[in-house]
């Protein structure tokens, strides 16, 4: 029996060596780093405003989520109802597509970062940095203070700035993969690498434990 429990935590410890490699890196790279930091909040200037609803001119029918925004020098609005998704200034008159140059302006007032680039994004990619934000996007390459580059993903209509990305959550995206062992969309964390190990990492572990007792007991 002792022979059994020690091939099989012998056997079972190299399979999964590496991943239990992996597991521990990327732990111990998520516990050293902010998540805030890893999602750029540092590069975000946040400003308050106040909204007068008694000048907003416009109603929708079943409103599920009304959320009103600043762009550049208006408000404008964000309304989910049974009519779809709409952005709408105060008169309720749709809005258009942010151009270039006020796509810069809203960087440069919403963020502390240097926009050098920009390009549009209007179809989607497996595993891209921008993943799970509403297509299309401007994607905007701005600089911080040390002249590093940082990506700024843009709502094309709101100014929102949905995403900021940096080799520093390029690094973390890459950990999360090898930890939840989905390395292309790396967002399955039930997927079935990770179940099946995850069993053998616990069999491996209940082995190794029965092992010392059984040996610190024989030693007696």
């Amino acid at each position: 029996m002792r022979n059994l429990v020690r091939n099989t935590h012998k056997y079972l410890s190299f399979f999964i060596s590496i991943q239990l490699f992996l597991w521990t890196v990327s732990g111990i790279y998520f516990s050293f780093n902010k998540i805030e930091l890893v999602r750029g909040e540092q590069y975000r200037l946040t400003e308050y405003f106040p909204i007068n609803f008694d000048e907003v001119n416009f109603s929708r029918s079943s409103i599920k989520e009304l959320k009103a925004i600043k762009r550049l020098n208006d408000i404008v609005f964000i309304v989910n109802s049974s009519e779809g998704k709409e952005y709408l200034d105060s008169f309720g008159k749709p809005l258009e597509k942010l151009n270039k140059s006020q796509v810069f302006d809203i960087v440069a007032s919403s963020s502390t970062l240097e926009p050098i680039a920009f390009e549009k994004i209007e179809e989607s990619s497996k595993g891209s940095e921008y993943r799970g934000r509403n297509l299309p996007l401007y994607k905007v390459t701005a600089l911080n203070n040390k002249d590093k580059k940082i990506n700024l993903y843009i709502d094309v209509y709101s100014g929102e700035i949905t995403a900021v990305r940096s080799l520093q959550w390029r690094i973390w995206d890459l950990m999360w993969g090898f930890h939840i062992m989905d390395w292309q969309t790396r967002d399955k964390i039930n997927n079935i690498f990770l179940k099946i190990f995850s069993i053998l990492a616990l069999v491996s572990s209940i082995s190794g434990i029965l092992l010392f007792f059984r040996v610190d007991f024989k030693s007696k």
